[in-house]
């Protein structure tokens, strides 16, 4: 039996005004081994991409199957005002599935996916909102950039700057934070020839991207997503999972994979090194300022051209002589083309 009237019949929904979410996919089964460190790692993570956003961002953080205590802490969290979104799955229904839980609500502008054990640090969205507002066709901006991605599904870069001088092999803007992402991800060292030189390309107001970029982190335009497969992931975590749902989204719908040229995020790993804890001591806290960024210019979804430059042109650009011509003319010397094919 129903009495009385149900007062929020009829009433429009009422938001704070937000366009930029971070959505944060988090598995932690148990609190020992190696997962000991895992959730003070997380917090990390939590607290740092909080305190220096510059806008009001919002956080969804999605546990994939972790361990009560887990859950109770990060309900803890959500009832402080840290977390403003907290879905709990109590199967691990995998990596990308549990992304696709939040975003199937996402109405924000910019959408941040990261893993959990990402550092941030002072500039971070500044600079990758740069990235976006100096080449608009950038759907993807990473504030981490790493070696080797000049290949990762950017054809549709070399495409059309094949013959433009803005896209150039330039010297590595902080080859001591690709050491340290190489490390944390159990490389000893990274030798020179991995951290000497980076594919960027350079805007008419001098801003410099590089090209290519890696999954663990990184800002979407919202249109991207448009892109996605119809149905789940079948994987909990690797397979193809990340290259149809992370990657290959922002191909078809016509963007650029991009990463900013300085680092500004940390991988961390499983294991709390005092860098880290003398990083996050030194964040400052940045004030809020709401952006709508209409500004950035929508994607032009072009599933053909996706298909000629990743089909066609990448075939064709990965023979040998082409690729050693190419890489010639984009600034590499003899030594450099060696280590590159």
């Amino acid at each position: 039996m129903r009495e009385g009237k149900n007062t929020s019949k009829e009433q429009l929904i009422g938001l704070k005004s937000c366009s930029h979410r971070v959505i944060i996919p988090l598995y932690i089964p148990n609190e020992g081994g190696y997962y000991k460190e895992a959730f003070q790692v997380f917090e990390m993570c939590l607290h740092s991409v909080l305190k220096t956003a510059m806008s009001p961002l919002k956080v969804s953080v999605v546990s994939n199957g972790s361990c009560q205590a887990v859950n109770s802490k990060l309900l803890k969290l959500n009832e402080e005002g840290y977390i403003d979104e907290l879905i709990v799955e109590t199967e691990s229904i995998g990596k990308i599935n549990s992304i696709l839980k939040a975003l199937k609500t996402c109405e924000e502008r910019l959408i941040t996916i990261t893993d959990g054990d990402v550092l941030f640090v002072n500039n971070w969205e500044k600079e990758t909102l740069n990235v976006f507002g100096a080449f608009p066709k950038a759907g993807m901006v990473s504030p981490t950039p790493i070696f080797r991605t000049q290949l990762r599904l950017t054809s549709n870069i070399w495409w059309r700057y094949l013959f433009s001088k803005k896209l150039l092999f330039r010297a590595v803007k902080n080859p001591e934070a690709m050491t340290r992402f190489a490390k944390s991800i159990g490389w000893s060292r990274l030798d020179l020839k991995y951290k000497d030189v980076i594919a960027t390309l350079k805007s008419k107001n001098g801003i410099i991207a590089v090209v290519g970029n890696s999954h663990f982190v990184g800002t979407y335009k919202r249109e991207v997503f448009k892109k996605l497969p119809k149905e789940n992931s079948k994987y909990r975590l690797g397979g193809d999972s990340e290259h149809l749902y992370t990657d290959l989204p922002v191909l078809k719908s016509g963007g650029f994979r991009l990463a900013t040229y300085d680092n500004y995020a940390y991988h961390m790993g499983n294991k709390i090194e005092p860098w880290m804890s003398d990083s996050f001591k030194t964040l400052q806290r940045e004030e809020k300022l709401f952006d709508d960024f209409k500004n950035l210019k929508l994607l032009k979804s072009s599933e053909i051209d996706a298909f000629f430059s990743e089909r066609i042109f990448k075939k064709i650009f990965m023979f040998k002589k082409i690729k050693k011509t190419i890489f010639k003319f984009k600034g590499l010397n003899g030594e450099q083309i060696k280590n590159f094919i």
